[in-house]
Order: C-alpha cells, then sequence, then structure tokens
C-alpha cells in the first residue's frame, strides 16, 4: 500500500482528508495535528506522499530523511515552505492548489478597505470601552474613491468587481493587463507610479519575486497621497514594513491594513512553528510591525485572508485529487521544474 501522511491537520481537515482516502482505496493513510519538523519528520518514515500547509517546513534535512518520498501536496497555492532545489535534485514532484480563494481573499481585502475608510478599529476600541461618542470617528465614502490595484490575476480582478460595484473608480498596474476588466468595469491601466499619484486607495495582488521585493519601498511611499489607504493581503515581502511604518507615523499615510506582513513570522506562532530562530532582520520587521498596532489608522489581521471553510475545504479537496492523479500516472497541478514525468508513471494507490 501507498503510505500518505498528512501534517498540520485540525479535527474538520483530519475527518475531509480521511473520508477523502477512506474505502479500498490502496493508501495507509496517518494524519496528524502537528506540522512537519525535523523533530517529527520520523512520523512520515516510509511516505511515498505527504501533505503539508505553509507551517510545515521541508527542507532539505527534512527531505533527506524521506528516501521513498514520491510527491508533496503543498495544501496552499504558495509554496516556499518547501525546498525546490532538493525536490528537483530528488525528482520529488510538489503539486499545489494554484486556484482556490480567488473570491475568498478579494472580499477579505475589500471588507479591510471598508474598515480603514469607516474607521472600525478606533471605533470598537471606544464602543468596548463603554463610550459611544462620535467625536473624531468621521469616516470616508468609497463611492466616488479611486482604487489602485497592483496585479488583476484572479484576486484582483474580483476586488475590481467588488469596487465597481460600491461606485469606485479603478486603476490598474500589471504587466499583462487585462482587456475585460477594462471593458466590463472600465478599468485604466497605468504604469505604478502614476497609479500611486493618483489612488485614494492602494492594494497589492501580485506575487513575492526578487522583481516586487520592496515594490512599495520608501521612495514609492512619497508619491501616495497623505490620505491614501494602503492594503496588502499578497506577500509581506512586497511592501517594506518599515517605510510604512515610518509614513504612518509622519502622516504621510491615511492607513494601513495589512494581512500579510514581515516580521509575521515572529507573531503568528501556529503558522511558523518549526521555523528556524527569527533573524536580526526579521525581528526589526517585527519591531516595526508591533509599532503599527499602537496606530488606529493601521489593522494587522494574521495572514487570514484565505481562510473561510469554503475555502479551506475547497484546498483540501484539491490537495486529495492531486495526491490521488498522481499516483495513476496523471500528475496534475506540479509546480513548474520540480518533477520529470519517469518512463513509467508511478504506480500504486487507488482509482
Amino acid at each position: 500500500m501507498t503510505k500518505l501522511v498528512f501534517f498540520g491537520l485540525d479535527e474538520h481537515e483530519q475527518d475531509v482528508i480521511g473520508r477523502g482516502f477512506a474505502g479500498p482505496s490502496g493508501y495507509d493513510l496517518a494524519l496528524h495535528a502537528e506540522p512537519l519538523t525535523i523533530e517529527n519528520v520520523s512520523l512520515a518514515h516510509g511516505a511515498e506522499g505527504i501533505g503539508v500547509f505553509v507551517m510545515s517546513r521541508v527542507t532539505r534535512e527534512v527531505l533527506d530523511r524521506l528516501p521513498d518520498l514520491k510527491v508533496i501536496a503543498a495544501m496552499s497555492t504558495g509554496f516556499d515552505h518547501i525546498d525546490f532545489a532538493a525536490c528537483r535534485e530528488k525528482n520529488i514532484a510538489v503539486c499545489n492548489v494554484p486556484h482556490y480563494g480567488e473570491t475568498t481573499v478579494a472580499e477579505f481585502a475589500f471588507g479591510l478597505i471598508l474598515a480603514l475608510a469607516r474607521r472600525f478599529r478606533a471605533t470598537f476600541a471606544r464602543t468596548d470601552r463603554g463610550d459611544f461618542s462620535r467625536a473624531g470617528l468621521a469616516g470616508m465614502d468609497l463611492a466616488g474613491k479611486t482604487l489602485g490595484l497592483i496585479g488583476t490575476g484572479r484576486i484582483g480582478s474580483h476586488l475590481a468587481r467588488i469596487a465597481h460595484a460600491a461606485g469606485m473608480e479603478v486603476i490598474a498596474y500589471d504587466l499583462r493587463p487585462n482587456p475585460a476588466l477594462t471593458k466590463d468595469y472600465g478599468v485604466r491601466y497605468m504604469d505604478l507610479d502614476e497609479l500611486l499619484r493618483e489612488a485614494d486607495v492602494i492594494s497589492l495582488h501580485v506575487p513575492h519575486t526578487k522583481a516586487t521585493h520592496h515594490l512599495i519601498d520608501a521612495e514609492r511611499l512619497r508619491l501616495v497621497k497623505s490620505s491614501a489607504l494602503l492594503v496588502n493581503t499578497a506577500r509581506g515581502g512586497v511592501v517594506d514594513i518599515r517605510a510604512v511604518a515610518e509614513a504612518l507615523r509622519e502622516g504621510r499615510l491615511g492607513g494601513v491594513a495589512l494581512d500579510t506582513f514581515e516580521g509575521e513570522e515572529v507573531w503568528i506562532e501556529e503558522e511558523f512553528a518549526g521555523a528556524d530562530e527569527a533573524s536580526a532582520e526579521e525581528l526589526r520587521d517585527a519591531l516595526a510591525s508591533f509599532g503599527l498596532l499602537h496606530s488606529d489608522k493601521a489593522i494587522l489581521t494574521p495572514h487570514n485572508a484565505f481562510n473561510t471553510r469554503e475555502a479551506v475545504d475547497r484546498i483540501l479537496d484539491a490537495s486529495i485529487e492531486n495526491i490521488r492523479a498522481f499516483f495513476v500516472g496523471n500528475p496534475q497541478n506540479v509546480v513548474a521544474g520540480t518533477y520529470r514525468v519517469p518512463a513509467e508513471a508511478p504506480a500504486g494507490g487507488g482509482a
């Protein structure tokens, strides 16, 4: 039988995975609540397939302890928690979930925009104290304002639809403009610096690569309106957290909402259990993010934009199908560069 081991699953997730491989499937299944680390890698001894969320760190050292491993189901879209070079050398397929939460993340991003515009943080903090005064809580209408989208892939495109329905003008920066957004929602594409100057709200929806690292930095933050709102539900490294903290402190930003941010690996314990100790750089970023917590113009959330029951179930269902497809010789959603299909497809598992 083909041994499969999943890590980092809560009770509901264990139930879904268990049902997904139930019956005479030809799989020997083990499910664990804790993330995969070098300390507990023995739990996956003999496994030909593993499933991991981003809290697991699949390092070269971990992979060296799993000589039978053929496929890793990354239960996420991102896969920077997995050592790609080692997987390539060992010809281990990495299958991700490229599409599961486009609407989910876009809805969360718009929620953050609304929370900043209507000063939810300050309002809730005041009423929690039993103070129902409205003094100083005046917000900002979104209708008629300009939303600047940095990235118009699936998430950015859905946010454009939501913003259009709310009466916002939408402008965008993307290396590959989407003509349908222009046709259907009047989205105007322009260069990044122009967008930053014009937008009342800026929302980021790009992956974190060398090209996008600190795409929003101190220099670009000097281009934005002092009343502008900045929202990041993409990846932390796209935004220079220290530059943002300084701009907010100096009154050069109207508000900031970050669901993902540099330094989060220090704060989000359940997400980064098993990671190496924080570097000096990460600690400096964490201090900058901690400083934002003291501003009622800032909202920090714990990388939670994806987190609805429906979206998580889509992740689990897709991960089950990724593993099943691999072991019947029809690999799908394989991240480019990690796997070379052998002359004979992998055998084992069920249909």
